[in-house]
């Protein structure tokens, strides 16, 4: 699925992942080897064995260059990675050695290919990751540190996790991300937080240098570093709590959105859960879709709006807000859902003409909650008839705010919604029939 505004998304819940089934065997023909910037000199026996063994081994050209020379084939890593992985799955049954940095099972090559190798006919050597060798440097408690990467990420995304006082470490993509990462908290109010670039870390050519984001003042960066923040705010931040019921103002909008208490409301009701996705449908600010991401780890969300100028404004909010991997959809529904993901939660709040529900409906996997909301008499007597029909709780919201009255002030009531929320039922197990003794007699033989 392509995104109008942001092409670099693929529409899937991470751009390696292709849909094909994991590849098994008789046993682990496949090892990924972590290696660290000691080289060679910090791997295991097991590692050294593998390598020895292996008639390919993949890798980067600068894992191929620490491994020097050995009788094994060497395959560079393709772009796009699906060609690459071909190759490798080509080779299933066969002593193939993948070399990757550090822990390939956080953010590494490991990650994804274990979604297309059987476990059983995988093997992984981790070395340690970029970000213990980090903490143990810094003091730091892993526990109590948000480990992250950019790399193949747009920096964005780290805005969701600035709070003060909080310690980020976060895998760079390259030399430039340091000073890209400094202009973002710079430009979100956090200019006075402190930033150790580490580069090389465990090898040769370690350096370890500190500075401000709004002073930064390095220069030639090495490719290979990790980004340590301790976050100081300043008076221009506004740090963003990820529970539901952001102020209105925290997005960009044309008065086409979900408002703060209702917000609040629908995302409740959806039960925002990791791995879980939700279709907002007739998304307008996207406010829906953005909160149901800060609400959880791993959730994705689809936001369904046929007007350009509202999708720009989505993404806007999506980058801002720190979850630029909201994926947006232009178009009309019911016929923008061809060919997306069934959903785990739907929140229709644009609308419920044109079969816009029983398509959402019918795509919502079971246990899937739904959500929709009716300003206008048309709407609300559609949710009275599916509620009659299908179940759920169906309420009225009405909110009265303070507003000035000459000199005084008075409460002033706002538009009334009607809210629904339900649960799509399992379908029911049919019994099988009792086919009754073998024997047919009733009585024990």
């Amino acid at each position: 699925m392509s995104d109008p505004v942001r092409p670099w998304l693929s529409g899937k819940a991470d751009a390696n992942d292709d849909g094909r089934e994991p590849r098994g065997g008789d046993g682990p023909w496949l090892t990924i080897v972590g290696i660290g910037d000691g080289g060679l000199a910090s791997l295991t026996g097991e590692a050294l064995n593998a390598l020895d063994h292996a008639t390919t081994i993949f890798g980067g050209e600068r894992h191929l260059a620490i491994l020097g020379e050995t009788a094994a084939e060497t395959i560079v890593w393709e772009t796009p990675f699906s060609a690459a992985l071909d190759r490798l799955l080509e080779r299933a049954g066969k002593p193939t050695v993948v070399l990757a940095t550090g822990d390939p099972m956080w953010f590494g090559v490991g990650a994804t290919l274990a979604r297309h190798v059987a476990a059983e006919a995988m093997r992984v050597l981790p070395a340690p990751s970029a970000f213990s060798l980090a903490a143990a440097k810094l003091g730091w408690p892993l526990q109590a540190t948000a480990c992250l990467t950019v790399h193949g990420r747009p920096v964005d995304q780290l805005s969701r996790h600035l709070f003060p006082g909080e310690k980020l470490l976060v895998l760079s993509e390259d030399g430039a991300s340091p000073r890209e990462i400094a202009r973002l908290l710079t430009s979100r109010g956090f200019g006075q937080s402190r930033m150790v670039v580490m580069e090389h870390l465990g090898g040769e050519r370690e350096q370890v240098r500190e500075t401000l984001a709004a002073g930064y003042d390095l220069e030639d960066e090495a490719d290979l570093n990790l980004v340590a923040i301790l976050c100081v705010a300043g008076r221009a931040a506004t740090p963003r709590p990820t529970v539901a019921g952001l102020p209105d103002d925290a997005f960009v909008h044309d008065g086409k959105m979900t408002k703060r208490t209702l917000r609040a409301l629908a995302i409740a009701a959806l039960e925002p859960m990791p791995g879980a996705l939700l279709w907002d449908v007739g998304a307008g600010a996207g406010s829906v879709a953005v909160e149901w991401l800060r609400a959880a780890g791993r959730t994705r969300a689809v936001a369904i709006e046929p007007k350009p100028e509202r999708c720009a404004m989505i993404a806007e909010n999506a980058a801002t807000l720190g979850v630029p991997e909201l994926l947006l959809v232009e178009g009309s529904a019911p016929e923008a859902y061809g060919g997306l993901e069934a959903p785990d939660a739907v929140f229709i709040g644009g609308g419920l003409s044109d079969g816009v529900f029983d398509a959402a409906w019918e795509a919502l996997k079971p246990g899937g909650r739904m959500v929709a909301h009716a300003v206008t008499l048309e709407s609300e007597a559609m949710l009275i008839e599916m509620h009659g029909r299908l179940g759920g709780e169906l309420m009225r919201i009405a909110i009265d705010r303070a507003e000035k009255v000459g000199p005084f002030r008075g409460l002033k009531p706002s538009m009334p919604v009607i809210h629904w929320h339900v649960t799509k039922p399992y379908p029911k197990l049919v019994p099988m029939a009792d086919p009754g003794p073998a024997n047919g007699s009733g009585q024990a033989g």
